[in-house]
């Protein structure tokens, strides 16, 4: 199997709204949204200072995305990364692809000097939650608070 993992291009764009209407569509929060997504999508990819879009393409074909978004944290004082939109094609799960996707993630975030990686998870995805813990991911003693200001 050909296997690449790499930032995302602008002709990356409707794969990528593909594979997030996927996992939005497995995500209580979140209703698939293409404008939407094309548009946060086209955010990221204009502005490498807020964020990476990564892909893991095999034999050419987007497999697989991570979303790499950058903030600041003061507890740590540097960069850190907030870890958003992982997913795998259905059709190629089960082949440790995802793990590859998220350790390549690691890499780049400890090669740029960011020593914390932090993710939400939807609750009830028993299956993402057992993926992020064999990776090393802990649950934290804070809790997700969220008021949306456009509604």
């Amino acid at each position: 199997m050909d296997i690449d993992i790499g930032f995302a291009h602008e002709n990356d764009i409707e794969p990528l709204c593909d594979l997030l209407s996927e996992l939005f569509a497995l995500e209580s929060d979140f209703t698939p949204d293409r404008d939407k997504q094309r548009r946060g999508l086209r955010l990221i990819l204009d502005n490498p200072p807020i964020g990476q879009l990564f892909v893991l393409r095999i034999a050419g074909e987007i497999a697989g995305m991570a979303n790499a978004l950058i903030t600041v944290s003061t507890a740590e004082g540097r960069p850190v990364v907030l870890l958003e939109d992982v997913i795998v094609k259905a059709a190629y799960r089960g082949r440790q692809l995802g793990r590859r996707l998220v350790e390549h993630v690691f890499d780049w975030a400890r090669a740029n000097g960011m020593p914390r990686v932090t993710l939400l998870a939807d609750k009830d995805n028993a299956p993402a939650l057992a993926f992020y813990q064999r990776l090393g991911f802990g649950r934290s003693a804070m809790t997700v608070l969220r008021k949306n200001l456009s509604e």
